[in-house]
């Protein structure tokens, strides 16, 4: 592993394909945070240390990671104040609430849902421009989920919702009534599928992953009251 110091609160470490084969460790235990990359961080922190009298995060730090096609990979470690990590804590709840949702509804295990993570990765840094190798050319993406629909207790939270949103998200959307529950069918339409997951994700602050299977569309469909046909997260924004 070779250690490059870039300021008093970053520290980058290369690490070649050869140790990667060695530790036998993926770019999906770094995503996932299993046990084998946590040991392997460790090691990095106590390298760093010795070699470029790094500082250990006094509270936490931020990784990003990139693979370099054909060379290995790339770890990024910066600290992060405790203001960044209480900002932070909201956006991990939700991810760990994604994982548990999509394995409870649509059948996803932690791996599917690591691939899924590693994928939106990718498409992040195609979309800056930034070149980055797939993590492994044997994995094989399970189909990516395009519609799912989400149930809110009440109007306001239906409301506050469609208010955080971009303006410019392209998804499409409808909204329907069954007793006291309102529900948003969300569908990626033409956004893109970043933009899309990361909607999906806010949803589940203001409300919860009612279904992403077709027989509770139909459901809703012959059920349920349809309020708002199309448009529904623009109309519900004003």
């Amino acid at each position: 592993m070779k250690i490059e110091r870039i300021d008093d609160k970053t520290v980058k470490c290369f690490i070649s394909n050869e140790e990667l084969e060695e530790y036998d460790i993926t770019y999906k235990d770094f995503v996932m945070r299993s046990d084998k990359a946590r040991e392997i961080l460790e090691e990095i922190i106590a390298q760093a240390v010795a070699e470029v009298n790094y500082k250990p995060p006094q509270f936490a730090f931020d990784l990003q990671i990139m693979m370099l096609p054909d060379k290995g990979m790339i770890l990024t470690f910066t600290e992060k104040t405790p203001e960044d990590v209480k900002n932070g804590v909201s956006l991990i709840n939700y991810l760990r609430e994604m994982r548990r949702i999509l394995g409870e509804k649509l059948g996803l295990d932690s791996e599917t849902f690591a691939e899924m993570l590693v994928q939106a990765v990718s498409n992040a840094a195609a979309e800056t421009g930034q070149q980055q190798a797939e993590p492994e050319k044997t994995v094989h993406t399970a189909p990516k989920p395009s519609f799912a629909i989400f149930r809110f207790a009440s109007m306001r939270e239906l409301c506050g919702y469609a208010r955080v949103l971009p303006k410019n998200l392209r998804v499409k959307s409808s909204l329907y009534r069954e007793g006291d529950a309102y529900y948003l069918y969300l569908e990626q339409g033409g956004a893109s599928y970043k933009r899309y997951s990361r909607a999906c994700i806010q949803a589940l602050e203001f409300g919860a992953l009612y279904a992403a299977t077709e027989d509770k569309v139909v459901y809703l469909e012959e059920h349920g009251e349809c309020l708002i046909a199309q448009k529904a997260i623009a109309r519900l924004r004003l």
